[in-house]
């Protein structure tokens, strides 16, 4: 490919004689294992090649009018796809297939049917314009069936095709594709799908796909590809939203231009229009329109565009550029709808990272408001969300970040949760509206700081954060020490997990939910406490790494030090101090750390002492010469 070393100044135009560009729809393919969507997209590929010759054939003889390529359908991948879904026995993944008839163009997402693969399905949807739902005719609505239906609703598809498929094998029994329709319907209005199209098919036989069958003379609606065909998508409708250009990337290639990149959400983009970046609110003016042949006069949403400014402003990726008179709002505490996708369960209060946008941020998210029951709608209540649940919860940013809420734009109302550690994506989420308290509350400017407070009392602040198994040896260690820095006139306080889940925590079990908040009380408090200029011990067995980086991030660097009280599960349990060892074994104590919880050790802390070979004099010894190392203290 050759690289073009001068651009045109102006898109070139279309000739007025060539055939205009066909519309495109999106859409996805989803139901219940072997209800036959593989078969059914097939059936829709083959059928759509046959339709197609006259066409190519056409298409062919204008490429040599207009020097163009005709189009092509490469079948050889899906007969390949299919075989491995067939050798496998499942289907393998979210499988996206390409093709044409006369009058459109489609992409189709083909997705799962397993339930552990519900996420799969999440991804497909989130940028189609209508669902093909299958239920099997033998087996009617399931569970599965509604479940993907309130995930339609959910992600924004307002069209649905309710494909009953095999009526071949119920001897195209019209009043089965009755009651199975009206069941569905009676279900697609209460969660709020209005546009529901029924229609009785056998994908293998290709009975109803294409054209009327002979063999269901009852049914007078549309045929699958003729409907698919009709159905109405409306390409303006997000040109008719306000301007929203997520920044994906600078683009300076030298010092005489400075360019900024992404894709328009929503919106028309002209040179001159003025804009607003967000979140600093600064207003400027477009001074170019930088297409793929040269300088453009206009983007349309759905365009990648690259543009650049009047002003020298700070736009970096992640920023938005809006339209001036109709912003994004900017906020850091939402109320969102939360599809959960991993085996993990969803923890309140344990920090992930989000992706809204271009942009992603730190988030914690609270205790589910509730979770939805998708076969009755019910709305339960739920400490935290499982594989493939769906809750309403509250989520929290570390940052002020600007949205749309999701009905109004997907793309700024849409993110999704991924895991700190594994860095895989474990929930997908909208935005519903920012929390009122996100508009009110501010940070209070205070004339006395943390130095001042360390300055007076002649010490550096910082957290020593003991970790380890039960009976490691944790609070004794942080108790010598304590005294050691109380003898030196040192400003300390120990803050220990037993002592403090007789107040703080008293309202805490032990379950992963619950010590996860019991650890981010913890860390705030420390906090606040260095804050104050002291010398803050934690003695706490924090068994996970995710909540002891979350404490780490919350204080500035060089003030949290982590040390590792490694001490063998033998040891710690022939201790057994409190006899807890004994109980859990007994199962009478359940999610203890170590025999039915886990623990996760410190992968790099800044001090291990194992009190397998040393004595706790010896290990506080170790602590109080690291924090002299550090400066912390003389």
């Amino acid at each position: 490919m050759e690289l073009l070393t001068e651009l045109p100044t102006q898109l070139p135009l279309q000739r007025q004689d060539a055939p205009a560009p066909k519309s495109l729809l999106r859409f996805i393919t989803c139901g219940s294992v072997d209800d036959g969507k593989s078969t059914l997209i097939g059936r829709l590929l083959y059928d759509s090649k046959t339709l197609l010759q006259d066409q190519l054939d056409a298409v062919a003889q204008d490429s040599r009018k207009w020097g163009t390529q005709g189009e092509a359908i490469d079948f050889a991948l899906l007969v390949d796809g299919l075989a491995a879904e067939r050798e496998q026995g499942i289907t393998i993944d979210v499988a996206y297939r390409y093709f044409a008839t006369a009058r459109r163009k489609f992409i189709v997402a083909d997705t799962p049917g397993h339930e552990q693969y519900t996420r799969n399905m999440v991804t497909g949807a989130s940028g189609a314009d209508l669902a093909v739902i299958l239920v099997d005719a033998r087996k009617g609505v399931l569970e599965q069936t509604r479940r993907h239906s309130c995930l339609v609703q959910l992600i924004g598809i307002r069209q649905v095709v309710l494909a009953i498929n095999k009526m071949d094998l119920v001897g195209h029994d019209e009043e089965v594709f009755a009651r199975i329709a009206a069941e569905y319907r009676a279900f697609a209005a209460r969660i709020g799908l209005a546009q529901v199209t029924s229609i009785p098919i056998s994908a293998l036989s290709g009975a109803n796909m294409t054209e009327p069958s002979a063999a269901m003379p009852w049914y007078q609606g549309p045929a699958l590809l003729p409907l698919l065909e009709d159905c109405e998508v409306d390409e303006t409708r997000l040109q008719a939203k306000p301007l929203r250009l997520p920044i994906q990337w600078v683009n300076r290639p030298n010092l005489d231009f400075r360019g900024y990149c992404g894709q328009l959400a929503s919106g028309v983009l002209q040179p001159g229009q003025r804009v607003r970046i967000l979140p600093s609110g600064r207003s400027t003016r477009v001074a170019r329109l930088v297409g793929l042949h040269g300088d453009a006069p206009l983007a349309l949403a759905g365009e990648s565009v690259t543009i650049t400014l009047e002003d020298e402003v700070d736009v970096s990726r992640g920023d938005i550029l809006c339209a001036e008179d109709s912003p994004a709002e900017v906020a850091d505490q939402f109320e969102c709808t939360l599809v959960w996708m991993a085996e993990e369960p969803m923890l309140p209060g344990r920090p992930y990272l989000v992706k809204l946008g271009t942009r992603t941020v730190g988030a914690t998210v609270t205790e589910p408001k509730y979770k939805l029951n998708v076969n009755t709608l019910e709305h339960l209540a739920a400490k935290q969300l499982e594989l493939n649940e769906i809750g309403v919860c509250k989520l929290a940013l570390d940052r002020a970040v600007p949205f749309d809420a999701y009905a109004e734009n997907r793309t700024t109302g849409g993110f999704i949760v991924i895991d700190r550690m594994t860095n895989n994506t474990v929930g997908a989420g909208m935005l519903h509206f920012a929390l009122r308290r996100a508009h009110n509350i501010h940070p209070q400017h205070l004339d006395v700081d943390q130095a001042a407070r360390s300055a007076i009392k002649g010490q550096q602040p910082v957290v020593l954060w003991f970790t380890g198994l039960s009976g490691a040896g944790k609070s004794t260690i942080a108790n010598l020490v304590e005294k050691k820095l109380l003898a030196q006139g040192r400003h300390s306080y120990l803050l220990d997990g037993d002592n403090l889940r007789h107040g703080l925590n008293k309202d805490l079990g032990f379950t992963a939910a619950d010590r996860v908040e019991n650890i981010r009380r913890v860390a705030e408090v420390a906090r606040l406490m260095v804050d104050a200029g002291l010398i803050v011990l934690t003695a706490f067995i924090s068994p996970f790494r995710a909540e002891r980086r979350m404490a780490r991030a919350l204080l500035p660097e060089g003030q949290f030090i982590e040390v590792h009280v490694d001490t063998p599960l033998d040891v710690a349990e022939a201790r057994d101090v409190k006899g807890l060892y004994a109980k859990a074994r007994r199962g009478e104590l359940k999610n203890f750390t170590g025999i039915d919880s886990p623990y996760e050790p410190p992968e790099a802390p800044e001090l291990r002492v194992d009190t397998a070979t040393m004595s706790a004099e010896d290990a506080a010894e170790r602590v109080l010469a690291l924090l002299r190392q550090r400066g912390v203290i003389g």
